[in-house]
């Protein structure tokens, strides 16, 4: 799918990539690298599902409504990278971030490296390599990217794209945090969002429809993160596919998180 390099990778990388590549993709709505040259172009149409509040018949929008729903769809996109990479003692681990605390929003929470779509990403792939890359100084050239998840959709709308990578060498990432956006880079093991163990839940509700907001605590380097919210959901959702197994604990999603359908 993405750039690969093997060298250096351990044997249980090369099956984890093999096993994540049957879980097949979705085809982004903005990918045209393998898209049939024949085929008639489409676009989905979501907006009654994803931003109902921001359509408006007297918007621009309505002059030419299949561009202007591209570019909205466009601005209301964003990739996150879930880098895989295997630790010293041999378990599997993901980058993380935590966001500058001068950021106007989210600022200080726990992310992985990701962000919105740029006009000129090819699609979901390129847009989380490319943030990956301008955040924490990550090679996409060392990034094999095996699978893309399923979207998340946050409650303003925004659809989240999940694209998982492994990264075989990770003595090859010399990291180097964007400043004016990562506060700090750090790893944590993904078998630890399937585990019971220094997590606790809130029940939140959202239009009637009540549901569970997770937090992991961690500690690396002798600081301490909270892990929450969407990149906490995320994360589940990888550990459950490459561990192929259920959490040990009730997760209870919120509807809005896959009420796209993409």
């Amino acid at each position: 799918m993405g750039s690969s390099n093997y060298r250096g990778g351990s044997q249980r990388l090369k099956d984890l990539a093999q096993q994540l590549s049957i879980y097949k993709p979705l085809r982004p709505l903005n990918d045209t690298k393998n898209k049939n040259p024949n085929e008639e172009p489409t676009i989905r149409d979501t907006s009654d599902k994803l931003f109902p509040e921001e359509f408006d018949s007297n918007t621009e929008s309505a002059t030419n409504p299949i561009a202007n729903q591209s570019e909205r769809l466009r601005s209301n996109r964003a990739a996150v990278l879930i880098c895989i990479f295997e630790g010293e003692n041999g378990d599997l681990r993901v980058i993380l971030t935590k966001r500058s605390s001068t950021l106007s929003s989210h600022s200080g929470d726990v992310s992985l490296p990701g962000g919105k779509t740029e006009k000129g990403d090819v699609d979901d792939i390129e847009t989380a390599l490319r943030e990956a890359k301008e955040e924490i100084g990550l090679d996409p050239s060392l990034v094999n990217v095996v699978t893309v998840l399923q979207p998340f959709i946050t409650k303003r709308g925004m659809t989240v794209v999940p694209v998982m990578g492994i990264l075989y060498d990770k003595q090859a990432f010399k990291p180097v945090p964007n400043a004016a956006e990562v506060e700090a880079i750090f790893e944590a093991p993904l078998e630890m969002f399937l585990k019971d163990e220094n997590r606790r839940a809130e029940e939140r509700e959202w239009l009637g429809d009540k549901y569970l907001l997770h937090f992991f605590d961690y500690e690396a380097e002798n600081k301490k993160y909270v892990i929450w919210a969407l990149t906490a959901g995320i994360l589940i959702q990888a550990a459950s596919i490459v561990y192929q197994r259920s959490p040990e604990f009730q997760e209870q999603k919120p509807k809005f998180w896959n009420r796209s359908g993409l």
